[in-house]
């Protein structure tokens, strides 16, 4: 698509007046725009430059990303779930030290090649950080480029895609994709939000054929919403002597290589302290007795709604603990309170455990 100056004037116009101060626009140094593209995922602003900024200044440059161990990656991650994210951004920090000289490619077929980069985060570093001519869309994004050009075609499948990515291009001044590709994003972040969009701040309004049309909040036009499943767990602390038993899990799903308290999901029809009692005996062999409720730790995903019951356990009569036979985990150790700390948790998880430091009943 031809670049149309009509679009692109006004738009980089607005961003140079009202752009956000965003740590990682200093300067675009392409490590740092490729950290905060991954980081970004699945995370809200705000929350991802606290992130961001505790990140840099332990992993300030690729190198020292790609030399650190995967758990205290892991652990200055944790809160951000989607843990994978996290394993590939090292792996990926570490293949581009083997076979890039230790820097970030500015090739769209070497990025796409590196763990964890996908098409948009592929566009958006060679846009942001090499000020190349590539589309990158995002949701933000999608949202600008729909309503804007009124376009009724999904973003999401193949064919939307490419429309997209090419009215992406046609407000790109050629030269100016850093500025452009930011915009974008930057404009339906604060202006063209998705249900209360405010049309009448925006630099393109007259141009916006949706709002023409009187179809704004019927753009973009989306696949209908996963079904979000609610997950009933019941998860035991096994106390004795003052520690605390807890297992990092196998390195695959969802929680792979994190720190936990022995539990899992509810069976139909079967009350957490079941659960709780259940799993421990089919992830560890132990036999215990499950005492006091804890806390109920509540936590959404995308697609589920986590609802944790935690119950305090023991050993009968106080008798020492045999050595733990592990079927879901790959390493146990007992801890104290205090060293939960250290280890990386799943967020109900860390919920749990700072629920547990405010308990009487752990005083002391």
């Amino acid at each position: 698509m031809v670049h149309d100056p009509r679009l692109s004037a006004p738009l980089l116009h607005w961003f140079a007046a009202s752009r956000r101060a965003l740590p990682w626009r200093d300067g675009h140094d392409p490590y740092r725009v490729w950290l905060s593209e991954v980081m970004l995922q699945q995370t809200q602003m705000e929350r991802g430059v606290d992130y961001f900024l505790r990140f840099t200044r332990r992993f300030p440059d690729l190198a020292s990303l790609a030399a650190a161990d995967e758990a205290e990656v892991l652990r200055l991650w944790e809160g951000l779930g989607y843990y994978r994210r996290a394993r590939n951004l090292h792996l990926a920090a570490r293949l581009m030290v083997e076979r890039h000289g230790g820097r970030v490619p500015d090739d769209r077929e070497a990025l796409r090649a590196l763990p964890g980069v996908g098409d948009y985060t592929a566009g958006a570093v060679l846009a942001i950080a090499y000020n190349r001519d590539e589309p990158a869309v995002d949701a933000n994004a999608e949202r600008v480029l729909a309503r804007l050009h009124d376009v009724a075609d999904s973003p999401r499948d193949a064919k939307g895609r490419r429309l997209f990515r090419e009215l992406a291009l046609g407000i790109t001044p050629p030269g100016r994709a850093r500025e452009a590709v930011q915009a974008v994003m930057e404009l339906g972040a604060l202006v063209c939000t998705p249900r209360a969009p405010r049309c009448e701040a925006c630099p393109l309004s007259g141009e916006c054929r949706a709002l023409a049309a009187g179809v704004v909040l019927e753009r973009p036009v989306l696949p209908g919403q996963a079904r979000v499943t609610p997950i009933g767990m019941g998860t035991a602390v096994i106390r004795h002597r003052g520690l605390v038993f807890v297992q990092r899990r196998l390195d695959r799903g969802v929680w792979g290589g994190l720190w936990e308290f022995p539990g899992g999901q509810m069976e139909p029809g079967e009350h957490p302290r079941d659960t709780a009692r259940r799993e421990v005996r089919e992830e560890t062999g132990f036999e215990v007795e499950i005492r006091d409720k804890l806390a109920v730790i509540r936590h959404a995903y995308t697609r589920y709604r986590v609802t944790m019951h935690a119950f305090l356990a023991g050993f009968p009569e106080d008798s020492d603990p045999p050595e733990p036979v592990l079927t879901a985990a790959q390493e146990w150790r007992w801890t104290s309170l205090e060293g939960l700390a250290g280890l990386t948790l799943p967020a109900p998880m860390r919920e749990l455990a700072q629920a547990m430091a405010r308990d009487p009943r752990f005083a002391g």
